[in-house]
């Protein structure tokens, strides 16, 4: 399983993140374009896909990798 990955602010822009990174993997104007990149690192190296607000505060997660806690049923 690879670095989950983080959609961050960056400035006026939206960077990429890996987890335990300081550096930005890219930047893009909008948050949709990075989340779109963002995802398809994530699937590649099935990690968790990780979506900050404006604020910087988690807003959303999604998960591309093996779950340990599958839900049931």
């Amino acid at each position: 399983m690879g670095k989950n990955q983080h959609v961050v602010p960056a400035g006026e822009k939206w960077g990429i993140r890996g987890e335990g990174n300081s550096r930005l993997t890219s930047t893009f104007d909008r948050q949709s374009d990075a989340i779109a990149a963002a995802r398809q690192i994530s699937i590649n190296q099935r990690s968790e896909l990780i979506i900050h607000g404006c604020n910087g505060q988690i807003r959303e997660r999604d998960s591309h990798g093996k779950d340990p806690f599958p839900p049931r049923g």
